[in-house]
């Protein structure tokens, strides 16, 4: 099973919204046998939330399932379970770094990096810009991005 963990900072807005549309993605695909998704944050304050209204609300106008979803924070151990840690934004990546130890093998690196021509280094967070749609079509051309990689690198 190749597992995939996205990050960003409460685990409300960016990275359950990345973990929904990939979860959906490798369903559509039928891959859902071979590939695990997950999302944490690298702080506190959201433990036990569900995804924010506005991740919720444009995922729904999407068809993409967020039931059951609930915020956790980054743990030491998740370097150790992980193939792909994907960070929203620099800071992220930062942070996440000082907590795990990832695995021999493993790809740890900023979501963005993965998507040719990327408008930004980093996604937005859509707690302050109030921009989910734009945050949605960054992740959508990540999660693509990184499923093709994925497939390829596993000869899915």
């Amino acid at each position: 099973m190749i597992r995939v963990l996205f990050v960003c900072l409460g685990n409300i807005c960016r990275s359950p919204m990345a973990e929904a549309v990939f979860r959906d993605l490798i369903r559509r695909e039928g891959l859902q046998n071979k590939i695990s998704v997950d999302s944490a944050g690298t702080g506190n304050w959201h433990i036990g939330n569900p995804p924010h209204k506005g991740t919720v609300t444009l995922l729904k106008q999407k068809s993409i399932p967020t039931e059951g979803m609930k915020a956790r924070q980054i743990a030491r151990e998740d370097g150790e379970i992980f193939d792909y840690i994907l960070a929203m934004d620099s800071q992220n990546l930062h942070d996440l770094q000082k907590v795990i130890q990832p695995k021999e093998g493993s790809l740890v690196t900023r979501f963005l990096d993965l998507v040719e021509d990327a408008p930004f280094e980093d996604v937005p967070d859509p707690y302050f810009t109030g921009d989910f749609d734009e945050v949605y079509d960054l992740i959508i051309r990540g999660c693509k991005a990184l499923l093709k990689r994925i497939k390829q690198e596993a000869n899915l």
